[in-house]
């Protein structure tokens, strides 16, 4: 069927586009203009904003540590409804189900979980099963895990055995790129370290995070993966740990690394409370480092879940539990963290945290190595999502929420010196071209005949916060799944991976460990098609040659 969307403001920053025109969908791909045919389906959508469906790069949506948190605080929904945030009150509401729809209804097609146990991704990759209509991936997670460890103390990592381990990693969990959290650090932990920094060395195994890092960025490159390392750096939240962000992209020496959640690093010392933000000089380096992209990790008010697998970081924040419950779980390699906390618009530091993140927006010279993200549920629920587009895209509505702020902190943020305000072009491409071409998923992103048919539709208002929190038609595939906000037809979405190829002999090596360590066999934990009932469910990345 051809379906014709006529006269929208396309915007398509992937091919400098932003003009009314046509676009033509036809068997899940945006095509050429027909000559001779007319279209079977037309949606006018004069005066309305045209995009390509969004992408996020980081969202925690499936896994055992989502499981953990959707356990630990049923009660989330309820508890952000409260404050006004658009959640539906019923603990239903932040399950896999709902997550599908209320993203589709955004706008977005596509959602990527960045932290898959490699042990738990038959678990997370079932769950990703159950979420509907985007198309989603996973980022499986190595650094702390003895076999890499054990590699990198004997010397082994410039051979291609730890090559041949990650490639099989990736492959045994249909994973479309390589995590890193906290490099060493939370192995360290399991000897009472409580702080880890970037060459502090891991016990017993004599390697340092710089060192992990660095040949985790040199193994991926030479797998061709598009998707650099993802990683999450050293010292966390902690005030000061701009020098840790800095040094870490000293230290990647031109090789491509995308640094996750970059919020949480951009932490200066000065000020009387000895707290401030260090984004200008995080952005002064992320600027001049054109091998890094980064996402951002907003933060905004109200009530959250903090989970990842940073658990030296988690077990230091379970003091700041709100409510007072958490569960940290030590496993190989990075373990769990679950934290609920509540971000408080009249507390310093979370005010502060606010401010730094939109700050870092605002200050990139390169919005294409700047991506969005809120680190859901980290910093703030996905939900909330346009709330930031508005901040990002309206000065005055910036003013009116900083202005609100306490004095101190307005006193050691540069925010309010800021007036330069996002446009849709520049929306398109922290949320939609920026993630594909970081991931390598050349067939969205953009609008262009052969791309796929994921294709958003707004009304353009004023009220940013509203035009993006409901668009009034969502192409998924070139099926119309929403119109006017509301969910139409539930389709199934694909799952992305990639499978850069390996030596056979890395299959008896493993085995042979998880023999000797767990009285395991490694076979148990792999990935088939079986973990879905639609034969179509995974697609393969091509990996560079």
């Amino acid at each position: 069927m051809l379906v014709k969307l006529e006269g929208g403001r396309i915007i398509d920053p992937a091919h400098n586009r932003d003009a009314v025109g046509d676009l033509y969908l036809e068997d899940g791909r945006i095509v050429e203009k027909p000559d001779g045919r007319e279209p079977d389906e037309v949606h006018d959508v004069s005066g309305k904003i045209v995009m390509a469906g969004a992408i996020d790069v980081h969202s925690h949506i499936a896994g055992s540590n989502v499981t953990l948190g959707r356990q630990l605080m049923p009660e989330l929904p309820l508890l952000a409804a409260a404050e006004g945030q658009p959640v539906l009150p019923s603990p239903a509401a932040w399950g896999s189900y709902a997550t599908g729809l209320r993203y589709a209804q955004m706008g977005y097609t596509t959602v990527i979980e960045p932290a898959m146990i490699p042990t738990h991704a038959i678990q997370a990759q079932t769950e990703l099963a159950s979420i509907p209509i985007i198309d989603v991936a996973g980022l499986v997670v190595l650094g702390n895990d003895d076999y890499t460890l054990n590699l990198l103390r004997k010397g082994d990592a410039k051979s291609d055995e730890l090559k041949d381990y990650v490639a099989w990693t990736l492959a045994h969990s249909k994973a479309i790129g390589l995590k890193v959290i906290n490099a060493g650090g939370s192995e360290a932990f399991k000897f009472n370290a409580r702080t880890f920094d970037l060459d502090e060395q891991v016990p017993e195994y004599g390697v340092t995070s710089r060192g992990i890092v660095e040949a985790m960025q040199k193994v991926v490159a030479d797998l061709g993966v598009p998707h650099p390392p993802h990683v999450h750096i050293n010292n966390l939240g902690i005030a000061g740990n701009v020098d840790t962000a800095v040094a870490t992209l000293k230290a990647t020496q031109g090789r491509p690394i995308h640094m996750a959640h970059i919020q949480f690093y951009g932490y200066g010392k000065e000020g009387d409370k000895g707290f401030s933000s260090g984004a200008p000089r995080l952005m002064e380096a992320i600027n001049k480092h054109k091998n890094a992209t980064v996402d951002v990790g907003q933060v905004l008010f109200g009530q959250t879940i903090t989970i990842s697998g940073d658990i030296l970081r988690q077990f230091d924040g379970r003091r700041a539990a709100n409510p007072k419950k958490w569960i940290i779980n030590q496993g190989e390699g990075n373990g769990t963290g679950l934290v609920p906390y509540k971000y408080k618009k009249k507390s310093f530091v979370n005010a502060l945290q606010w401010a730094i993140g939109l700050e870092i927006f605002l200050l990139a010279d390169d919005l294409w190595r700047v991506l969005f993200s809120t680190d859901h549920p980290n910093g703030a629920l996905f939900t909330r999502y346009p709330e930031i587009f508005h901040l990002l895209m309206d000065k005055n509505e910036r003013s009116r929420w900083f202005d609100a702020l306490p004095e101190a902190t307005r006193q050691v943020s540069t925010l309010g010196s800021i007036s330069r305000e996002l446009t849709l072009s520049e929306l398109a491409i922290i949320t939609r071209a920026a993630p594909a071409k970081l991931l390598g998923l050349i067939d969205r992103g953009h609008l262009a005949p052969g791309a796929i048919a994921d294709v958003a539709v707004y009304t353009n208002r004023r009220d940013k916060t509203k035009m993006f929190s409901a668009a009034d038609l969502v192409f998924k595939s070139g099926k119309l799944v929403v119109r006017k906000g509301d969910v139409v037809d539930v389709t199934w979405g694909r799952c992305y991976h990639v499978d850069p190829g390996f030596d056979s002999q890395i299959k008896r090596r493993v085995k042979a460990f998880y023999d000797t360590y767990y009285g395991a066999d490694p076979s148990w934990f792999g990935v088939t098609e079986a973990v879905s009932d639609r034969p179509d469910r995974f697609a393969t990345i091509r990996c560079a040659s």
